[in-house]
């Protein structure tokens, strides 16, 4: 059954690919072709005048204005959504202090965790602790608490660590202090 069927569709294949164009593009003699269509006339002049044309056009700006409303609306949804679900995602006991990107899908973040801050290793398969350090540590070690004014967090004065352009800005003034003669 399945050999008859396979065979009939590589003859029909075989008779298309050889069947000359002008046969396959043929008209057919039949009556159904040269038959004249029997259209009502129109006997109506209303389409066809210039002053019609401002019924649609009023339709066309309602219509307009409705699209763009329902958009707007969903835009608004959405932005009501989206921030819902970031206030619930965040809590008091986390906070990203910084973030350096290190190639494709690679990075280090500085996590605060209470007192604590912990360096996490990220990538794409997995996030790494790589070391924990308490709120002094981290200060002595300047971490926290360099450049910027102190950001107050539930009371306590901390001090947001700096961004990287600040940074190498910093760098930079400090060496070439150390280089220009004055």
């Amino acid at each position: 059954m399945r050999l008859a069927q396979l065979s009939i569709a590589a003859s029909a294949a075989l008779a298309g690919y050889f069947l000359p164009a002008q046969l396959a593009f043929a008209k057919p003699a039949g009556p159904g072709e040269n038959t004249p269509l029997n259209l009502p006339v129109q006997t109506s002049h209303s389409a066809s005048t210039p002053g019609a044309s401002g019924g649609s056009l009023v339709r066309t700006f309602v219509g307009l204005a409705i699209v763009l409303a329902v958009i707007y609306g969903l835009y608004w949804v959405l932005k009501q959504v989206k921030a819902s679900r970031e206030s619930a995602a965040s809590g008091d006991g986390l906070e990203s202090v910084a973030t350096i990107p290190l190639g494709s899908n690679r990075s280090l973040h500085l996590v605060r965790a209470g007192r604590e801050l912990v360096l996490l290793g990220v990538s794409e398969q997995s996030v790494v602790p790589i070391r924990a350090y308490s709120e002094d540590e981290a200060r002595a070690l300047g971490l926290i608490g360099v450049g910027g004014e102190p950001d107050v967090v539930d009371g306590d004065a901390r001090r947001a660590l700096p961004s990287p352009a600040a940074t190498l800005r910093d760098t930079l003034a400090r060496l070439q202090q150390r280089t220009v003669r004055s």
